[in-house]
């Protein structure tokens, strides 16, 4: 897939470890400029010196995506250096606490809610036009099987991923006919990333897919989707 987005730019969030690092990577390995987002610059510019030393290119550009105002200002400084955005990656998330869901804390659950759901709206007003002047966009976002199948305990993140899932599908189904916006949903199932570790405490990271595998298929979505599509499901 090398060279395959050369010229093109990418904007990945929670991209300072995890699935989040290893799409950036392997973005910036196809010829994409990346642009880096998450709250922990360290990580930022780890992987942005992996890309570099690759012989790719990025730019990092630490932010708290609740944060009042920040992802517009992020639209901004965007827009004022680039035209268009090719491939918007919208993978930062909290899976907050596992619980019955009458004993789920409000505070909590009010703040899996604005990163899972009302900070990806935000993203995803904010990035609109600049999606809109690119030869064909693909807006992909990462969710769990937990959104569409109910599961015990997992109440809390499961709603903020169904909610999700319908935003970028209904996002997907609003641009399809006019515009070259192509939006894809991508559930990775068992990956090796420290939620899953916080899930599942006494699992073997090692039983579990490293976020590599993931990362190239959504890398392989953002290639074959330079063109008028519809939203599309993948899953792991």
């Amino acid at each position: 897939m090398a060279g395959a987005l050369d010229g093109k730019l990418a904007l990945v969030t929670g991209a300072s470890r995890g699935i989040g690092a290893a799409t950036a990577i392997a973005l910036g390995a196809a010829g994409a400029h990346v642009v880096l987002t998450a709250r922990t610059p360290k990580g930022l510019e780890e992987v942005e010196e992996t890309i570099f030393n690759a012989g790719g290119s990025a730019t990092i550009a630490p932010l708290d995506l609740t944060e009042n105002e920040s992802i517009g200002r992020l639209a901004n400084a965007i827009g004022e250096r680039w035209k268009a955005l090719d491939v918007l990656v919208l993978n930062a998330g909290m899976l907050g606490s596992l619980a019955a869901v009458p004993a789920i804390d409000a505070k909590e659950f009010a703040r899996v809610l604005t990163l899972n759901v009302s900070a990806q709206a935000a993203m995803i007003a904010a990035f609109d036009p600049m999606l809109r002047r690119s030869s064909g966009a693909r807006v992909i976002g990462v969710t769990s099987s937990v959104g569409r199948k109910p599961r015990a305990y997992w109440g809390a993140y499961g709603a903020s991923k169904a909610a999700f899932e319908t935003l970028l599908g209904a996002y997907g189904d609003e641009t399809s006919e006019i515009s070259a916006i192509r939006t894809a949903i991508v559930d990775p199932g068992a990956t090796r990333t420290q939620m899953r570790a916080k899930a599942y405490p006494g699992e073997d990271p090692a039983s579990v897919k490293a976020p590599e595998v993931v990362a190239e298929r959504i890398t392989a979505l953002a290639i074959e989707g330079f063109a008028p599509g519809h939203f599309e499901r993948v899953g792991l």
